[in-house]
């Protein structure tokens, strides 16, 4: 699909799984590229072939989830109840409202924070989507086609995959992308912020990930809507056409860079 057909009506599961394989290729990526999705209706959300529901009783972070499905190829469905109680998780992406401990900063003075007016500044300011509108979020792998299509495009990568893939994003109409850094609870930077604002948004995964999402200490994470995620897998091809590609082909820091440069500019 070229980025001229990139249009609202092309955007199915079918043109993202395609576009997965693609960039997971055109990259080399370790780990499968996944979707989410929110659901007004949770039965709604039930009702898509193969997925999972957690077990009742055993609550568990969105990061775990994230894991399950990019490792292990889950199709995986929770509502609230799902998730670990006073926790930002399912607030973040606006199945319940913020508990007030956290919200008031009560919960991450003395851990995260010098202070309680710190922690709560952390709370106020963070990405989110709100809530009451949604009532089950469900992650699946871009591969099964199951979200159809998904709200956003999510895949982890390293610093050097995951720069080509903004170069791929600028290839045809250039824009500048600013990120945010929320710092811990970084989750809100990618898939809180890009949920609820549909905005491209990479972000530097933070000590809960790492600690119980296993997230490597190599990896960013970057989250974006549909259209955008076909625009980056169609500008990393024309990159490749022209030579750029990764893994990156050494030159050398020693060495004269002109006959490398030659090549590209003339």
């Amino acid at each position: 699909m070229s980025e001229d057909a990139i249009t609202e009506n092309a955007i199915t599961g079918a043109t993202v799984k395609q576009a997965a394989a693609e960039l997971s290729e055109l990259l080399r990526l370790r780990t499968l590229p996944f979707g989410m999705k929110l659901f007004e209706d949770a039965d709604e959300m039930r009702a898509i072939p193969g997925i999972r529901t957690p077990m009742d009783g055993i609550p568990f972070t969105t990061c775990q989830l994230v894991t399950q499905v990019r490792t292990a190829g889950f199709t995986l469905g929770i509502v609230k109840d799902n998730l670990r109680p006073n926790a930002s998780c399912g607030a973040n992406i606006g199945l319940e409202e913020v508990p007030e401990r956290l919200a008031s900063g009560e919960q991450m003075n003395g851990v995260w924070f010098d202070n309680q007016k710190a922690a709560h500044e952390h709370q106020t300011q963070m990405p989110r989507v709100p809530a009451g509108r949604y009532s089950g979020l469900c992650a699946s792998p871009l591969r099964s086609g199951r979200l159809d299509p998904p709200d956003i495009c999510l895949f982890y990568a390293m610093p050097g995959q995951m720069i080509l893939f903004i170069n791929g994003l600028q290839f045809k109409n250039y824009q500048r992308y600013d990120f945010n850094i929320t710092g811990e609870s970084a989750c809100a930077d990618s898939w809180g912020r890009a949920l609820a604002e549909r905005k491209t948004s990479l972000s530097i995964p933070c000590y809960a990930e790492r600690r119980y999402g296993g997230v490597a200490d190599d990896e960013l994470l970057m989250a974006c809507p549909p259209d955008e995620f076909l625009r980056g897998v169609e500008g990393l091809k024309g990159l490749s056409k022209n030579g750029l590609r990764y893994p990156y082909p050494p030159f050398g820091a020693f060495a004269d860079p002109a006959v490398g440069m030659a090549n590209s500019y003339g």
